[in-house]
């Protein structure tokens, strides 16, 4: 009986271990306590893992992530600058929630606004950027679901710039990890977002210390964001991102009932995706890739970059991919600008694309004149250089 006994307990061990520790087809559970979950390489997109992925709940604070998109743009447009300083208004002053506690009247600059929105999820901060931004929070909401629907995201909808529960201001875990993708693509972000403590209004009378509320900023190695939430409908809610060895991860945990929980699952979850996964990066973001020809533009040649990293994301158990690249110019009418995307870089194991990134300029080219043309042309008749 009890050789029967040990037998069974072992038959049911077996049963509930790691898959992994027998093959490849894995099927983990690392985020038990969350409502849902997600982790994505942040290059190309590709799921990692994902729990309730696509479950719509409320997102908290991490919808100040799709508020940063918009204001990020406005800064890179020209619209403000982070010396700027922005008059609070009332109804900045009356947010309520987690806030710099701005009073009506002050002036505190872009900066300090964003430190607070990104460190501390100041909603006072996010009001009052956002009225910088659009004119009203109603205008800016706009702007957030234009930039959703711009950004293919389904299952998003935003009714306030804050986070505040409110009905039809909703998310799932996979489209808050889309946004967190296209809003690292801004890498000034990194400069807020990665800081545990920082000071604003530094060397005046209303000078505040504030703290980091992602702890993993400072427990975790490689981490340097993103930004966390907490309502009484979303509960717990973080998106972190990390790097190391070239692998940058993207992780959303939704719904948790206590904050440690969520980060110690969280940082299960990074450990998870850096022990299993490598990147073998091709071209680093802003590398030259290949040069090519133009014809009727006052340069002869430009070199095509990087726009991103261009990666191929493997299993660490996986050997390593004999690839070939393949270029693909656009069609283009002149001028030409910096930053303009000109190509695109297939890398193809045998015929299959798996990895691809865009190619851009990195300066600005016009049209040749008619008499400069006329001249190329004859050199080329004459078979000049």
């Amino acid at each position: 009986m009890k050789g029967f006994i040990k037998f069974i307990t072992i038959i049911i061990v077996l049963t509930i271990m790691p898959v992994s520790v027998f093959g490849k087809n894995v099927k983990v559970n690392l985020t038990t306590n969350a409502t849902a979950s997600v982790m994505i390489e942040a290059t190309t997109g590709k799921v990692l893992y994902e729990f309730n992925a696509n479950k719509v709940v409320s997102v908290a604070s991490l919808t100040k992530m799709m508020s940063l998109i918009i204001v990020f743009e406005f800064i890179e447009q020209g619209g403000m600058t982070y010396d700027e300083e922005i008059t609070v208004s009332k109804n900045a002053q009356d947010m309520g929630g987690t806030q710099l506690w701005l009073a009506e009247g002050d002036k505190i600059t872009v900066r300090d606004l964003i430190k607070g929105i990104v460190m501390s999820s100041a909603n006072d901060a996010m009001y009052a950027v956002a009225e910088r931004v659009a004119g009203t929070e109603e205008a800016f909401v706009t702007m957030m679901n234009n930039k959703a629907t711009e950004l293919g995201l389904k299952n998003t909808s935003f009714k306030n710039c804050i986070g505040f529960d409110e009905k039809g201001q909703y998310s799932t875990a996979y489209d808050m990890a889309l946004i967190a993708k296209e809003l690292i693509k801004h890498e000034e972000i990194f400069s807020f977002s990665g800081v545990y403590e920082d000071y604003i209004r530094k060397g005046t009378d209303k000078e505040a210390w504030i703290s980091n509320t992602n702890k993993l900023v400072r427990f975790y190695e490689g981490a340097d964001g993103l930004k966390t939430g907490y309502t009484d409908d979303a509960g717990s809610c973080i998106c972190a991102t990390a790097m190391k060895n070239n692998l940058r991860l993207i992780v959303v945990s939704l719904g948790y009932k206590h904050t440690k929980e969520r980060n110690s699952e969280t940082m299960e979850l990074l450990n998870y995706g850096f022990n299993q996964y490598k990147a073998n990066v091709i071209y680093k973001k802003g590398e030259k890739v290949t040069d090519i020809k133009l014809l009727k533009g006052e340069k002869e040649r430009v070199s095509l970059t990087a726009k991103n990293d261009i990666l191929i994301l493997q299993k660490k158990t996986d050997k390593d991919i004999d690839y070939k690249k393949e270029i693909k110019i656009k069609g283009f009418t002149y001028p030409l600008y910096k930053g303009d995307e000109l190509g695109v870089l297939y890398i193809k194991d045998n015929d299959k694309i798996i990895a691809k990134g865009i190619l851009t300029i990195n300066e600005n080219i016009k049209k040749v004149g008619y008499f400069k043309l006329f001249i190329t042309n004859l050199k080329n008749v004459l078979g000049g250089n």
